[in-house]
């Protein structure tokens, strides 16, 4: 009998009974916890799940998690059951109720199990009585006033379960889970939409909290400077937030906080529990001898009140024992875009912080990314080490924002660290659990119920996590992030006993790991500015790595430096000059075009040991923009790249930047560089589904050998040769002829126009209109007088030349014609001209055959989904072919290209006006043919052989 059939069998036997004593069961005397031994605990048992751990799995490793039922102010404290695979995240929790529950219409239920799956971002989560079962959707945000009905996908009674069991087979058997039925489930409904309502709706309330305080605290409190009272509301907020979420995780008693709002000064309540907590914590976000700021507040009641109020059941959609760390590091990630200023009249408001502005937003790095090059650098770095060899492992995000990198950092050695003690426990006779002790070696790491104590989570912390940020809100949410994730798993007997056997406050003082400061700028700025003021200084916010960090580069750097740094142009619009200066003279990368995420590479990688590693997520320009050319230099100076890898999506969904992730190892040795093999991918979106990534290998000497130093990932050792063959022997195209980019205007309405309005008015190509051989008739006229603000090339010479190459901008390859008529063209439009006429078109033949196709993907594709471009850098590093004078054979090869080229142009001319369908299909015939002769003479031109002309033909 195989498990599908076991299953069905027992299934039938649990709805005969059921059916047999419905009546019995219906009235109240039989309770949720009958119902869920005699029906809901063997009905997943037999689908497979190890629902009572008979397996003797530690906690972490537990396939079904039972939550204590407690119930305060009607609501169930924390899901019944949560159902993930061991090891592994949760895939959807479930909710137990006893027959008497009207599943199908009582909102309750519906509203609990939905606040639930919300909170958790997970996709479904489902409530029974056995009687009952309701799937539902929970991308949803639930409202305490929806009906049972919304957001329900599926309503099954038990009478059903027998017709529906292939469904429930598919759907919830453990065996199904593990070849993927669950994701296929979750994905196939049509009503998911992804689950990033949560953040969102979370980011609101505490954004309008933000308001509320800061509009109280200025009014109330008028001594107080615009930067202490962003300390305050900062400060208050995060108290708040971090003591809630204790309460639902059963670290702080249930409703201290609503029991703190129900008489007198509502503030100095909530300052008694904040007072208590420093006793307890030792964090820093209660620290009352560094803060004076906070203890004399005046704030409202009503806004006290309101806030408190929010965060509770009912009114509270979010369940904050199941909140993930990655939503609340999101949510403060956008929540520190802005700041709070004050007018003359003392009176707040909100605005977008300026670096903000100038970036376009702030982007939270997704947490596939962060769990990426976790496993890439931290993961590679502890690999058969033991714990005393990974206490002594140092990770450091230099930008470290709201924390995720540093948070997934910690997550990654807390589970190792849980990993290596329970297999040192497997070779015991008896676990813990079973009555056994714990092994000498490992006793003071684990709880009996093996978990890490909180002493180790501690060590963990202190030891391996360190942090920089110029915003100091930033290293505040950074400190509080880290400390909600040390907490995970107390409760508040766990603390208690800390606190009486060790006598010591339960989290640590991050103060000596994360620091506030910038981390490109060190107090060597000042040595010539001792002019600056107060708030200049304040606003550079120098930071020092060796004094900041002294023990670490005392005993060498950091071990991992992780991250996304931020991407920003710094110009001397933007930037002070003195600063520009800085840049320019400490940083070999910093040349015209200055981005700080070149900055923070050249940083990063400095900041590493020997045989560290690195690991950035980074707009991907790095690999061909011409401006990345000294930082991609640099770089393979002084690592060896390990990985390379492209997303063909937006990473970040509202920023227009496609993304690269690179791991790398510092190595000073150059021979070690230039035999390293670099793996290459451009499917870095299948990291977010945790599937096997594929890589290509390429050794990194062949970056150092491009032109440009370009990082041509699609290049291989299989397809160098051919690579090399293409370049032997050529020049790139920027060094025999003049390239150029079309007119930018800025103002399409004041220079565009449908006709020709006086002499002024020039016709003009736009990128539409460029064909292979071949271009439209100019549709619009421009006004050929360069504006003030401008790009491009308005030299009358080029634009308005009678005879010039055309390629559009937009395209994953060159699409490109020759035209003879005086046109301008559009900023989508480049440019190239040459000596004669000849060259032109034996130029044009090379750019648009086979071979260059070819060498075009593999040196310079963007990997982008959407307007894939073309651009000046690239084009200019086209290899032209040399022709030797004196060399027959090769000029006759060029005389046949022309020529070719020339009946191309003539033909596709012709059959734009031919519009009898056969005429038509001859002319095709006969272009075609001409392009494939075209092929074939400039592969003979290049001496490519047989087998080099085999991989081109196959890559097209």
């Amino acid at each position: 009998m195989t498990t599908k059939e076991k299953a069905y069998k027992t299934i039938s036997q649990l709805v005969e009974r059921f059916d047999e004593n419905i009546d019995t069961y219906k009235r109240s005397g039989y309770n949720e916890t009958q119902t869920r031994v005699d029906y809901i605990d063997p009905f997943f048992e037999a689908l497979g799940w190890d629902v009572h751990n008979k397996q003797g799995n530690y906690e972490a490793y537990r396939e079904v998690v039972h939550e204590a039922k407690v119930r305060v102010a009607g609501a169930t404290k924390a899901p019944d059951y949560g159902f993930k695979l061991p090891g592994g995240k949760f895939l959807f929790f479930l909710e137990a109720k006893k027959p008497s529950v009207n599943i199908k219409g009582d909102i309750a239920p519906a509203y609990q199990v939905r606040r639930y799956g919300w909170s958790a971002k997970l996709p479904i989560a489902v409530v029974t009585d056995f009687e009952e079962f309701s799937i539902y959707d929970c991308t949803n945000k639930p409202k305490q006033t929806d009906k049972a009905s919304v957001a329900r996908i599926q309503y099954i009674t038990y009478k059903d379960y027998l017709q529906e069991f292939d469904f429930i087979w598919e759907t919830f058997s453990k065996e199904r889970i593990l070849k993927g039925s669950f994701d296929k489930f979750v994905q196939s409904d049509t009503k998911k939409r992804g689950t990033a309502t949560v953040d969102n709706e979370f980011l609101k309330e505490i954004e309008e909290w933000r308001t509320y305080l800061a509009t109280t605290i200025a009014l109330r409190n008028e001594t107080l400077s615009e930067e202490e009272i962003n300390y305050a509301v900062q400060k208050t907020i995060d108290r708040i937030i971090f003591l809630r979420i204790c309460e639902d995780r059963g670290v702080e008693q249930y409703g201290n906080l609503k029991n703190a709002i129900k008489q007198g000064d509502l503030y100095k309540n909530l300052f008694e529990l904040f007072q208590i907590a420093d006793d307890k914590y030792n964090s820093g976000l209660f620290d009352f001898k560094e803060d004076t700021t906070t203890p004399n507040l005046v704030i409202d009641n009503k806004v006290i009140k309101n806030i408190v109020q929010e965060l509770y059941y009912p009114l509270s959609p979010f369940e904050f024992s199941v909140l993930p760390a990655d939503i609340l590091g999101s949510v403060y990630e956008q929540f520190l875009g802005k700041t709070i200023r004050l007018t003359k009249a003392h009176h707040a408001k909100i605005e977008e912080k300026p670096e903000v502005r100038k970036a376009g937003g702030v982007y939270y790095t997704p947490k596939y990314i962060v769990d990426y090059i976790v496993e890439n650098t931290i993961g590679k770095l502890i690999q058969g080490k033991t714990p005393k060899q990974v206490e002594k492992i140092k990770i450091c995000d230099p930008a470290c924002g709201s924390g995720s990198f540093l948070i997934g950092a910690y997550q990654y050695l807390l589970d190792w660290y849980l990993k290596y003690y329970t297999n040192l426990l497997k070779k015991t006779e008896k676990s813990p659990l079973q009555g056994g002790r714990l092994p000498k070696a490992i006793r003071g790491v684990l709880t009996p119920e093996g978990n890490l104590t909180t002493a180790e989570k501690k060590r963990i912390l202190l030891n391996n996590i360190f942090g920089v940020d110029i915003d100091a809100q930033a290293v505040e949410v950074t400190k509080l992030n880290l400390l909600l994730k040390a907490l995970e798993g107390e409760t508040q007997a766990s603390i208690g006993y800390t606190l009486s056997m060790f006598h010591e406050r339960v989290l640590p003082n991050l103060k000596d790991n994360i620091k506030c400061g910038n981390s490109l700028i060190g107090n060597d700025f000042y040595d010539t500015q001792l002019d600056l003021f107060p708030e200049q200084i304040k606003k550079i916010n120098a930071f020092d790595w060796e004094n900041g960090f002294p023990e670490i580069f005392r005993q060498g750097e950091f071990d991992a430096v992780i991250g996304n740094p931020p991407y920003l142009m710094v110009q001397p619009h933007n930037t002070e000059a003195s600063i520009l200066d800085y840049y320019r003279n400490n940083y070999r990368v910093a040349e015209f075009k200055i981005d700080l995420f070149h900055m923070f590479m050249q940083k990063g990688i400095s900041i590493l040991r020997n045989f560290g590693l690195f690991g950035y997520i980074i707009p991907s320009s790095i690999l061909n923009n011409v401006y990345t050319e000294t930082l991609r230099e640099w770089i393979l100076e002084h690592v060896l790249l390990r990985k390379v890898s492209i997303a063909t999506e937006k990473v970040f969904a509202d920023a227009d930047v496609y993304s690269v992730v690179i791991t790398a190892e510092k190595e000073k040795n150059k021979d070690k560089r230039n035999k390293n093999l670099v793996e290459t991918t451009f499917e870095l979106e299948k990291a977010r589904t945790n599937e096997n990534i594929s890589y290509s290998n390429v050794r990194q000497e062949r970056f150092s050998q491009a032109n440009g130093k370009v990082w041509n990932i699609l290049i291989s050792e299989t397809n160098v040769g051919v690579i090399a063959k293409i370049q032997q022997n050529s020049e790139p195209m920027s060094k025999v002829a003049q390239i150029n980019r079309g007119l930018i205007t800025g103002d399409k309405k004041k220079f565009f126009a449908n006709n020709k309005v006086n002499k002024k008015y020039k016709p003009i190509l736009a990128g539409g209109d460029v064909k292979r051989y071949y271009s439209n008739e100019p549709a619009q006229y421009v006004l050929f007088e360069k504006p003030p603000k401008s790009g491009g090339c308005w030299d009358p010479n080029v634009h308005l030349a009678s005879r010039k190459i055309v390629i559009r901008q937009i395209g994953t390859k060159p699409t490109a014609t020759l035209i003879e008529k005086p046109y301008a063209v559009t900023g989508n439009i480049f440019t190239i001209m040459a000596d004669d006429l000849s060259t032109e078109k034996f130029i044009l033949g090379i750019l648009n055959s086979a071979m260059i196709v070819y060498f075009w993907r593999i040196m310079f594709t963007d990997f982008k989904n959407s307007f894939p471009q073309v651009t000046i850098f690239s084009l200019g590093q086209v290899p032209i072919i040399n022709i030797n004078e004196r060399d027959k054979a090769a000029r006759k090869l060029k005389e046949k290209i022309v020529q070719l080229v020339d009946n191309l142009l003539n033909l596709n001319k012709e059959l734009q006006i031919t519009k009898l369908e056969t005429q038509r299909k001859q002319l095709q015939r006969a272009i075609d043919h001409a392009e494939r002769k075209i092929d074939e003479l400039v592969y003979e031109l290049y001496g490519l052989s047989k087998d080099e002309i085999k991989i081109v033909e196959e890559s097209q």
